[in-house]
């Protein structure tokens, strides 16, 4: 597998520098790409934050948490492995429609509506 990246950071790059929306989200019971590996991959990007890492919610629970940057959202989702739509389908169609609303994560006092 030499004709591939071995990193998707530049493409990270490439992609927030074209003004592109990017979101990134995993499992935080993720055994095959663990979420602290995911936040320090992304770290190594050197985004400002402009929300620290705090939950989001679903149906007054603790869904997850996230974090945005100039330029991308990282979400995790809790109780998820790695394929997050198997795991927890709730919230992960809850993730994907604030992603495609371009709204963040639902905070606690705005639940999460599926429509």
């Amino acid at each position: 597998w030499h004709d591939t990246p071995r990193s998707m950071l530049p493409i990270y790059k490439e992609l927030i520098a074209a003004g592109l929306r990017i979101w990134v989200f995993s499992g935080d019971t993720d055994a095959v790409v663990p979420l602290t590996a995911t936040r320090y991959s992304i770290g190594a990007l050197g985004l400002p934050t402009t929300t620290s890492w705090h939950p989001w919610y679903d149906d007054q629970e603790v869904g997850g948490w996230s974090q945005v940057y100039k330029g991308l959202t990282l979400v995790s989702v809790r109780g998820a492995g790695h394929e997050v739509p198997l795991h927890r389908p709730r919230q992960a169609l809850v993730l994907f429609q604030y992603f495609l609303q371009g709204k963040p994560m639902p905070g606690q006092t705005k639940n999460a509506t599926l429509a």
